[in-house]
């Protein structure tokens, strides 16, 4: 095919459940979202010939469907893979290596049923020089760079928690997220710190599930039968900084989520002012914040305001986490799939939340801490 005929999502689904599983494993968080991805294109194991997987072996979520691909992928670079995948995918489709790619993830990030992660293990960088002095994630490993975040650009708490407070806004619109009560600031700031100076309601939930997608050329898609409309992958970036916080250049910003949405942009031919729903990772309050202002959305220093002010509420420019994100809707500990699968809805027209007249979406993600990032724009077939 040619290098710039479009790529396109034909098929995405979630897992069956989320939430507490503990009587699934891993693989059965794989199995459940693909064939639910499979049914949502209308493709059966036999039209699949690439699969790339997140939290299991590509290979035996390949088996174990009667997949037999010519392209393989397993790239793992935490929460952020499933955005890498779908931008192998569309390299590898036009490249000729494949037609048709499956993009699985799946955990089981609360009951911790066949969970491992490798690369937090002790043979790893992190477990043999960070770990070791308490840099964990909910401790302060993320978190690390938020209060000198907040001392160079004014950022209050109050401001901070207008993030968690506008996603239980989404979330209360969606009946499948988690966490649908509402909060005000008042809750958020009186109620328990989990690593200062953050919240409960500032930090992400924990929970079992998945999903999957099928990618795969325009001029297929139309020989297909999917349950909604085709989405095409306008544009995609990918980008790494750093292998160990402790060499991050800037812990209040980060290189990768400014290179890999540079990229993406590039590729689809968008500007900021193109962007009609904006899906940004979430583990803690104040990443969103950073995203905001390291993709070029508002300057440094504006992101809390932006929030404060309604700009990602419903109703506002910028409608953000539709889905009420990590913190209210569901996190496995790789969220990046599920903000892909809210970016689909969106464009499909199909969400809970539903924004109207959406035309191109993006959605980006971060992988191991700020390690790596990723960054996908989607829009409608026929813009």
């Amino acid at each position: 095919m040619s290098a710039r005929e479009p790529v396109v999502i034909v098929g995405a689904a979630e897992t069956t459940e989320i939430g507490r599983l503990p009587h699934l494993s891993v693989l059965d968080h794989h199995m459940d979202a693909a064939r639910n991805a499979m049914a949502d294109a209308g493709v059966v194991p036999a039209q699949i010939d690439g699969i790339a997987s997140t939290g299991a072996d590509p290979m035996m979520v390949a088996r174990l469907l009667g997949i037999e691909p010519s392209f393989v992928d397993g790239t793992a670079v935490g929460g952020c893979s499933p955005l890498v995948h779908v931008r192998h995918a569309v390299a590898a489709i036009r490249g000729g290596l494949c037609t048709t790619v499956l993009v699985t993830h799946g955990e089981s990030g609360r009951s911790r049923v066949d969970a491992t992660y490798p690369m937090f293990g002790p043979q790893s960088l992190r477990g043999q020089f960070e770990l070791p002095y308490g840099a964990h994630v909910a401790g302060n490993a993320l978190p690390l760079g938020l209060v000198r975040y907040m001392h160079e650009t004014g950022l209050t708490p109050e401001q901070l928690a207008m993030v968690a407070v506008v996603q239980r806004e989404w979330a209360a619109r969606n009946p499948r997220a988690l966490r649908r009560d509402p909060i005000t600031v008042e809750d958020v700031l009186a109620s328990r710190y989990v690593s200062y100076p953050l919240h409960a309601p500032e930090v992400c939930l924990v929970a079992d599930g998945g999903g999957a997608l099928v990618v795969t050329s325009a001029a297929r898609a139309r020989d297909l039968t999917p349950a909604h409309r085709p989405v095409v992958v306008a544009g995609a970036g990918e980008a790494s900084e750093t292998a160990l916080l402790s060499m991050m250049e800037d812990v209040t910003s980060s290189k990768a989520f400014r290179r890999s949405s540079r990229l993406a942009f590039g590729e689809a031919g968008i500007t900021h002012a193109d962007v009609d729903h904006l899906m940004l990772y979430d583990p803690f309050a104040h990443v969103p914040l950073m995203m905001l202002e390291d993709l070029g959305f508002v300057g440094r220093g504006e992101a809390g305001p932006f929030v404060a002010d309604g700009g990602t509420a419903p109703g506002g420019p910028l409608p953000t986490n539709t889905n009420g994100g990590g913190l209210a809707y569901v996190h496995t500990g790789m969220y990046g799939m599920f903000a892909i699968q809210e970016s689909v809805r969106q464009v499909r027209g199909v969400a809970p939340a539903q924004v109207a007249d959406v035309e191109v979406s993006v959605a980006h993600g971060i992988g191991s801490y700020f390690f790596a990032a990723a960054t996908l724009v989607l829009t409608r077939g026929d813009r």
